[in-house]
């Protein structure tokens, strides 16, 4: 049945799956991790046909890394959060936009803020090239701000803040906090990757607006 906050209209799920797509992507990055771990276990020079590396995408290297790194973690604690927080907001996001479109999106926004990862690194002085970026964060930040367009004033719990913060506030706040935490703790969090999905997110979610401006004047009404 289709809700008054659905952007799109809804088809009957197909008979693949008995789960949704979010679900099923949560599933895959556990199923992913695990395997990728024992093989890296066996032998390390396997990263560069899982990972990221911006020195060896320019030379047209192992670019299947847009998406299988997508379903890489640096650790269980990396799995852990993204598979968190995916499950929160990529469930709300498949019912608005639909699984199929869901999946197209998330997918997208994963590979733009790898491709963003990279020509970050390719043009900006004292980003290393040769680093290795892993993980579902990039496309979960393109649902973060898909959310920030959609439904700005949806309340939220972000990390181990105790009151709900407006999506509007939160989204670019999450952003500040972790490049903050990358910068003052030495921790290697994927910063541009998170804010290429980002921006990818906001980009839809302004097209999303301009060609179905009453639905998504609906949602934001919806979750105000």
């Amino acid at each position: 049945m289709t809700t008054m906050y659905s952007i799109y209209s809804k088809k009957k799920r197909s008979l693949f799956s008995r789960f949704s797509v979010n679900t099923n992507l949560i599933i895959a990055n556990v199923i992913l991790f695990i395997g990728f771990t024992i093989v890296l276990s066996l032998n390390q020079g396997f990263l560069d046909f899982i990972a990221i590396k911006p020195s060896n995408i320019v030379h047209a290297k192992y670019l299947w890394t847009f998406i299988i790194s997508m379903f890489m973690h640096a650790g269980v604690f990396h799995l852990f959060a993204n598979m968190f927080s995916l499950f929160f907001v990529g469930s709300l996001i498949e019912r608005l936009l639909g699984s199929k479109r869901y999946l197209y999106f998330y997918l997208v926004a994963g590979i733009f803020a790898s491709l963003f990862f990279v020509v970050v690194s390719f043009f900006i002085q004292g980003v290393d090239f040769n680093s290795y970026a892993v993980g579902a964060s990039g496309a979960i930040f393109g649902i973060v701000g898909l959310l920030m367009f959609l439904t700005p004033n949806l309340p939220v719990y972000v990390m181990f803040i105790p009151i709900p913060i407006k999506m509007k506030y939160a989204a670019p706040g999450l952003l500040i906090v972790l490049w903050f935490i990358s910068k003052a703790g030495g921790v290697p969090i994927g910063n541009t990757a998170h804010l290429g999905g980002f921006v990818f997110g906001l980009l839809y979610g302004l097209y999303l607006t301009k060609k179905y401006k009453n639905k998504t004047k609906a949602i934001r009404k919806h979750f105000s």
